[in-house]
């Protein structure tokens, strides 16, 4: 049902007043590239991890502002993408209710909502004592922030001591370049800096430093939570933590070229019947760096190409079961997206370089040279969604086709110049082209999703139908630029979809 004009005004005038009280600066235009580069490992599977894409920017200097832009989305799965900048803590962190969130105080609250971008912009992003909660929701991503001291006792008190938690059905969550610690173990009042637990699942951790805490993280919260896994660890630094890097219960991970450095008891601890491929990492002045601990429950590995550098390891006995001196392989574990190795021998260096936050997100380009993220193919600009084509829209007067349409739309209706009318494919994926009697120049393209299905187009790519030829392939909707073609018929194809994605227009432009 569409709201009247009083209606819309009203509400537009609400999160404006809201904005200005809570330290949130809002934009109408989409998500622009705040994030660098794009999922990688587990995150990449179940339909991938593209967190904001396609939706609307905002920026945020409290977590009251935070929650304030989960509130004010159409619904909540809406796509946005909030820059935040400066130090988030429990003074400037509120409940915000509305129909599109379910926050809390004293903890960023990503509850019950999907399609989120949480990124750290300018002089950064610091989420001082105060924990990222994310329970019962998919398709998040969190790049170049700070956690730190996060405590479960004394005071003040957030997220149940974890720097980020996650529980209770969630999906696709995507970490990068971020900085986790603390400043001690459970005697102190911390927890985790990294737990997953409650059926979380297609999780990656990457570029991130993890330090000065008790434990690193887990999966799974006992010996009968083995709902979790999916969940790739590459490129970290694990560093002063006594133990938990991860702990592994149920479930499968892939764990690559980390750098571990001062672990105190133990290492990557699988248990449970957990199974983890462990890749290529350096572990320097360390004890028990892999194998089965305070169970009796086993878990397994597969290990290649790792450099142990004085670990020291413990006698078998009891309810540890340390994979050294000499580890070897005890179960096979096959991972199925690509992913390019650095060699062990230079992994410190590599990850010194890139991990943490405010490093510049640069990551290893498997040569182990850090390089800056970008598209893979570098003759493609990336989508940029702020920035509008200019000149008149080739798609007016065109014809479209396409390979399917779902039931009540049309082809036609993504060159009508009516965003109230859309086409949809019969399935989650599908292709919609538009076509001229003879050839026509075109270096960008407008995808237009329809009102209130924001964020359902996923992957695609732009083909080029008279030859075949890739033009572009990304992710979310929006303004997408190529080489200036002379083509007959240009297609937009959507390889994989949240819901039903819906193409209120497809323009064209000459650029």
């Amino acid at each position: 049902m569409k709201r009247s004009a009083a209606v819309r005004l009203s509400a537009t005038l609400a999160t404006a007043a809201l904005a200005a009280a809570t330290g949130l600066v809002v934009s109408t235009s989409s998500a622009s590239a705040a994030v660098s580069g794009s999922a990688t490992g587990y995150a990449t599977q179940n339909g991938g991890t593209t967190g904001g894409a396609g939706g609307q920017t905002v920026r945020a200097t409290t977590g009251t502002a935070i929650h304030s832009a989960l509130c004010s989305r159409a619904s909540s799965s809406t796509p946005i993408t909030i820059e935040v900048q400066g130090t988030i803590n429990h003074g400037n962190t509120t409940k915000v209710s509305g129909s599109s969130c379910n926050t809390a105080a004293g903890v960023i609250e990503l509850k019950q909502i999907s399609n989120v971008t949480i990124v750290g912009v300018g002089s950064g992003a610091v989420f001082d004592q105060l924990g990222i909660h994310i329970r019962e929701s998919s398709n998040i991503i969190i790049q170049n922030v700070t956690v730190r001291n996060v405590k479960k006792s004394g005071s003040p008190i957030s997220n149940g001591g974890d720097a980020i938690g996650m529980e209770s059905d969630v999906r696709n969550i995507w970490v990068d370049h971020t900085t986790l610690e603390a400043s001690g173990g459970e005697s102190e009042g911390y927890d985790g800096l990294f737990d997953m637990k409650d059926n979380t699942q297609y999780v990656t951790l990457s570029y991130s430093i993890l330090r000065n805490s008790g434990r690193g993280g887990l999966i799974g919260s006992s010996e009968s939570d083995r709902s979790n896994g999916y969940v790739t660890f590459h490129h970290n630094k694990y560093e002063n933590i006594d133990s938990r890097t991860p702990l592994l219960r149920g479930g499968i991970s892939h764990i690559y070229n980390n750098h571990y450095v001062n672990l105190h008891e133990s290492g990557i601890n699988s248990r449970a019947g957990a199974r983890a491929k462990v890749d290529n990492n350096y572990f320097k002045d360390s004890k028990d760096v892999l194998g089965t601990f305070y169970t009796s429950e086993a878990g397994y590995w597969q290990v290649s190409g790792n450099i142990f550098d004085n670990v020291t390891w413990s006698s078998r006995s009891g309810d540890n079961q340390p994979a050294g001196p000499n580890p070897t392989s005890n179960t096979s574990v096959s991972i199925p997206y690509s992913y390019s190795l650095d060699n062990a021998n230079c992994v410190p260096d590599v990850v010194n370089r890139t991990a943490g936050a405010n490093k510049g997100n640069q990551v290893s380009n498997g040569n182990c040279t850090p390089q800056n993220p970008g598209p893979t193919d570098p003759t493609t600009p990336p989508t940029d969604p702020t920035d509008p084509p200019t000149g008149t829209n080739l798609s007016l007067g065109a014809g479209a086709d396409g390979s399917s349409k779902a039931s009540g739309t049309s082809y036609g209706n993504v060159i009508d110049g009516n965003l109230g009318s859309y086409w949809s494919p019969s399935g989650s994926t599908g292709s919609v082209s538009v076509k001229w009697s003879s050839a026509t120049s075109v270096s960008k393209i407008s995808i237009r999703e329809a009102a209130g299905s924001e964020g359902g187009i996923r992957n695609w790519r732009v083909l080029n139908n008279d030859t075949g030829a890739v033009l572009a392939s990304g992710s979310g909707a929006g303004v997408i630029s190529f080489a200036k073609t002379s083509l007959k018929k240009v297609t937009f194809e959507i390889t994989s979809s949240n819901g039903s994605p819906r193409v209120a227009e497809f323009e064209t432009y000459s650029g």
